[in-house]
């Protein structure tokens, strides 16, 4: 079987129509299969059971209410009782956060159309369609999921603040969970009250949900495997279906012409991403542009096979210790995982 000559994804522009980019915010494919049921929950931490019952009720609630959303929303809040716009799931690293949240996304089906991304990636989106534009869009979900509620950027948490402030107004129902670092160590492995201080107005309009568990802090970061060879990558490339093939320092300067929201798109039909010399980022821009890269290539399980540095590496001490860590140490266990080994 002859095998095509490898995509270059520097040769992409996509152009996604806002139907097609909204219609991206569904969990990634490694949690297709993400139910309530699914969940084992460990029996040494009694709050990750209690987790499962919470959310079941409040999938419970929003596919009963799905008929007179708005309605019943409004009609709560006159009455006095506890209206609650949402759920924040916080806990540390490694305790199924991500995966309960896919399970209620699942799991209000019934209740029509439903929102699951990332905090960036619901920043980028705004940044494509704009504030009102977006505020408009996701009015007509019943539900709108964040993943990694993100603390870092003071800026873009305000504006996904009043996201969620516009969203409450429509009626809109939230469900996020906490970015907690493995090794947080005397940060406070709870962001709930960094969470509910940001939001401010909303904050009384969350049930916290705190899960406890083993969130692997003594890990550290996983050792990437050795790089290959340029030409082994280039070999690769040329005898894999569905394979990509740049030059690393051209698809960093490549990634400044695509917005961040197209970045799963430029990926579309691609299973594994060769990239040959591979080196340390120059620049925090440069790196955050990586990271969503490298998030978008994780969601979709698309392999990396890389000459030059190790992928581990890429990302300065300073980096490391600055206020986008989090990001940064999520992408070295990222292309870690997705680094093919020799």
């Amino acid at each position: 079987m002859t095998v095509a000559a490898p995509a270059s994804l520097c040769e992409r522009f996509p152009q996604v129509p806002v139907a097609q980019l909204l219609a991206g915010f569904v969990p990634p494919p490694h949690f297709v299969d993400a139910r309530f049921s699914t969940y084992v929950p460990d029996p040494a931490a009694p709050s990750q059971a209690a987790a499962v019952g919470v959310l079941e009720g409040f999938a419970e609630s929003l596919n009963q209410a799905h008929t007179g959303k708005r309605s019943w929303f409004r009609k709560a809040s006159r009455s006095g009782g506890p209206v609650k716009l949402g759920v924040y799931l916080d806990g540390g690293f490694g305790v199924g956060k991500t995966h309960l949240l896919a399970s209620l996304w699942f799991a209000t089906a019934p209740a029509g159309k439903r929102a699951f991304g990332t905090f960036v990636e619901y920043t980028n989106l705004v940044g494509a369609l704009g504030f009102e534009q977006t505020v408009v869009s996701l009015s007509e979900y019943s539900l709108v999921c964040i993943d990694e509620f993100e603390l870092d950027d003071p800026g873009d948490t305000v504006l996904v603040s009043t996201l969620l402030g516009r969203l409450a107004d429509a009626g809109v129902r939230v469900a996020a969970t906490s970015n907690t670092l493995p090794d947080k160590l005397g940060e406070g492995r709870f962001a709930a009250d960094d969470f509910l201080r940001e939001i401010q107005g909303l904050a009384q309009s969350f049930d916290v949900v705190r899960i406890d568990g083993d969130d692997y802090r003594h890990r550290g970061l996983p050792t990437a495997p050795e790089p290959l060879p340029r030409e082994v990558v280039i070999a690769r490339a040329s005898e894999s279906m569905g394979a990509s093939l740049d030059d690393y320092d051209q698809l960093l300067s490549h990634l400044v012409n695509v917005h961040p929201s197209r970045y799963g798109a430029m990926l579309d039909g691609v299973s594994t991403v060769c990239l040959t010399d591979v080196a340390a980022l120059a620049d925090q821009a440069q790196a955050l542009r990586l990271v969503v890269l490298v998030d978008r290539m994780y969601d979709r399980d698309i392999a990396l096979v890389a000459s030059g540095a190790p992928v581990d590496s890429l990302f300065s001490p300073e980096m490391l210790a600055g206020g986008y860590r989090k990001k940064y140490r999520r992408a070295i266990s990222r292309l870690a995982a997705m680094a093919v080994p020799a």
